[in-house]
């Protein structure tokens, strides 16, 4: 039933504009294993923070982010579940969050259930072989919003290693256009504009995070 349902949703979902196919590579086995073991670490999402700054940071991105997708996400309480796991699976995998966030505008433009005419799949358009190769096979599972953004942010630190940090091709990559600068540049000034909000609004003093984090 619920498999019936989340195709069914797939199947009326406008694709994303820049989605792009990334491109089945051999790896090898240790590669292959130590991929697989990132996506199966079923590890508790809740961040916790030791240093009273970076808690206050983390509630301050909380609130800057969740005011800015409210047009996209009028749902509050769906708004903070996905920002608290792109915090988290984007802190996990070393990327930073207003990166994750940039691609996710460009790929899916946050339709959780877009699929493009090259068959990638969900947020971060993933491409369903990635489910076979490190994954339990379950292609329909790129729906669920934490797996999603898991092999998404897996995928991303796999090819930016690969790159040797380059995130320009590492982008490419992940959208199978590398050495073309069309989608790294559109995910790259998405990424702009996520972090520049964040920090106009630290300049400014922005209210309590505690205060942002209530409005609906």
């Amino acid at each position: 039933m619920l498999c019936a349902a989340l195709l069914g949703a797939a199947l009326l979902a406008p694709p994303a504009a820049l989605a792009g196919a990334q491109r089945e590579e051999a790896l090898s086995d240790a590669v292959r294993l130590a991929l697989a073991s990132q996506i199966a670490d079923d590890t508790d999402p809740t961040p916790h923070f030791h240093d009273p700054h970076r808690l206050v940071h983390y509630l301050l991105w909380l609130a800057t982010e969740s005011s800015r997708l409210r047009r996209r996400i009028p749902d509050h309480a769906a708004r903070l579940a996905l920002l608290r796991t792109v915090w988290y699976e984007a802190t996990r995998a070393g990327l930073q969050p207003a990166l994750v966030l940039g691609l996710i505008q460009v790929e899916s433009r946050f339709n959780k259930y877009a699929i493009s005419s090259a068959g990638a799949m969900g947020l971060m358009q993933v491409m369903p072989f990635w489910t076979t190769q490190i994954g339990n096979g379950d292609k329909l599972a790129l729906f669920r919003m934490r797996v999603n953004l898991r092999y998404g942010c897996v995928i991303l630190r796999h090819y930016l290693d690969e790159e040797q940090g380059n995130l320009f091709y590492a982008l490419g990559r992940y959208n199978g256009s590398r050495g073309r600068a069309a989608y790294p540049d559109a995910v790259l000034a998405a990424r702009h504009a996520w972090r520049v909000r964040l920090a106009r609004l630290r300049a400014q003093s922005a209210p309590a995070p505690q205060r942002l984090l209530a409005q609906r």
